[in-house]
């Protein structure tokens, strides 16, 4: 059984206020925010069965909006980059906001993460909707979106549903960062997944190409502790992962991507995701952020496994399969985050 609990509301800085509500099943549990679709908190146990916030967060609205690592957060309307800030569809050019030197990152400087959605709850978990209007930060068309939250045994699913009235790129994905034991570095965290391919990219995180993992530090089948980004020459640039790895699932199938474990708290998080990639991302820039009480983030002290479209996909259609959508077709994005002890 689900068991709800409001929480009181926090205030808006910039005018009403934030909505805040748990969920517990009795093995996992989970507070929400009607600001961006936050996951603020994720508990689950250990091999002790002692349960631990996984997930890095903040303590009030304005603390969430002065920062700009999407702790928790939904990323859309397109997550990741697009070049330039810009695309076209049918020669009918687009200029997008631009806040990534001259790219848009996570669909610009006031996107998903920094709107209020509503809130609502289902039997197993929490729906929240969202409507973006038509120019939205320079994307077309009027966009609605279904976000679902639900708890089942050991199991989180995120699932979420958009739809436009104009032709519009649309990936959408949760930008939680995971620290298995709830301490200040993930470094002691393994990352294994069967990716056999990665996108390359440009100084500014542009795709450039597909490439193979092997032989290369991007092969994470053997599972490497993630000291690595601190050690490994071809992660120098990014300080980190911060690279997008190709799923085997073109029909939209969902499937294992891959699992973060910790040997010291023996917490293990595998992803399923029915997403054509997901970003991993090592928290390399998180120095400086402020988290929970008022303590400010360390590098690394979070990782990022994000299931979306592929970067940049909306100029790049020949990297993958076409990310934009169009009236009366229906987006679709499930993955399930599967929480074990060992």
């Amino acid at each position: 059984m689900v068991r709800f609990t409001v929480l009181a509301p926090w205030q808006d800085p910039r005018g009403g206020e934030i909505e805040r509500i748990r969920i517990d099943n009795g093995t996992l549990a989970i507070e929400v925010l009607s600001l961006g679709g936050i996951i603020r908190s994720l508990w689950a146990p250990d091999k002790q069965g002692e349960r631990a916030n996984l997930v890095l967060g903040c303590d009030s609205a304005a603390d969430y909006l002065n920062q700009d690592a999407h702790l928790g957060a939904i990323a859309g309307r397109y997550a990741n980059r697009i070049a330039n800030a810009e695309f076209n569809h049918q020669g009918e050019p687009f200029k997008l906001n631009t806040n990534h030197g001259k790219h848009c990152l996570h669909g610009g400087s006031e996107g998903f993460n920094r709107k209020i959605w509503q809130l609502g709850t289902l039997p197993d978990g929490v729906r929240l909707m969202l409507k973006s209007p038509d120019g939205d930060m320079g994307f077309p068309g009027n966009c609605t979106v279904q976000l679902d939250y639900r708890l089942v045994g050991n199991n989180l699913y995120v699932e979420m549903f958009a739809s436009v009235d104009k032709a519009c790129p649309i990936s959408l994905t949760q930008h939680s960062y995971f620290n298995l034991d709830a301490s200040q570095s993930s470094l002691n965290h393994h990352l294994t997944a069967k990716a056999t391919h990665y996108l390359t990219m440009d100084d500014g995180g542009i795709p450039i190409a597909k490439t193979p993992v092997k032989r290369t530090v991007l092969d994470l089948s053997a599972g490497p502790e993630l000291t690595i980004q601190t050690t490994a020459p071809e992660l120098k640039t990014t300080q980190g992962f911060d690279h997008c790895f190709l799923m085997d699932n073109p029909a939209g199938e969902l499937k294992r991507f891959g699992t973060l474990s910790s040997p010291l708290s023996g917490r293990s998080l595998t992803l399923y995701t029915n997403q054509p990639s997901v970003q991993v991302y090592g928290g390399n820039f998180l120095a400086g952020t402020l988290g929970r009480k008022q303590q400010i983030l360390g590098q690394y002290q979070g990782v990022c496994l994000e299931p979306q479209q592929l970067p940049d996909a909306a100029n790049q259609r020949e990297l993958a399969q076409d990310p934009w959508l169009e009236p009366k077709q229906v987006y679709h994005h499930i993955s399930r985050y599967q929480f074990d002890v060992v």
